[in-house]
């Protein structure tokens, strides 16, 4: 699964990493979440507890092997529609910066040549 970068700016690319996270491993812990995530326990936690009270995700306990109860991170279906919303909307804003930044390196690239061949 590819990554999304995070940014502190940007709660939409949070949720959207958090909820393909637990889509693809449900049985995470909460450090493990934040570990993959690079964010810090705090945050994760917070993200992870806004996510359950919006009814997006919903936790199960279950029996880790180690005899410890643990807890599975199910997408509810609202949150498998926010996941594919998220989805379409960080893709259509990576597209446009695409387009800009491909934009930025032909005018820079064509700077280049003109200072070059002077």
């Amino acid at each position: 699964m590819p990554t999304i970068s995070l940014s502190a700016d940007d709660p939409e690319a949070t949720r959207l990493a958090l909820l393909r996270l637990l889509a693809e491993r449900p049985a995470l812990s909460q450090r493990e979440l934040s570990q993959e995530l690079g964010l810090s326990l705090g945050k994760t936690h917070y993200v992870l507890h806004a996510l359950l009270d919006k009814g997006l995700v919903k936790a199960r306990n279950f029996q880790r092997s180690d005899r410890k109860i643990a807890y599975a991170y199910l997408l509810t279906p609202a949150g498998l529609r926010e996941k594919l919303q998220l989805t379409r909307s960080f893709l259509s804003r990576k597209e446009r910066e695409f387009g800009l930044l491909q934009e930025t390196i032909a005018a820079l690239r064509a700077e280049v040549d003109r200072v070059t061949d002077e």
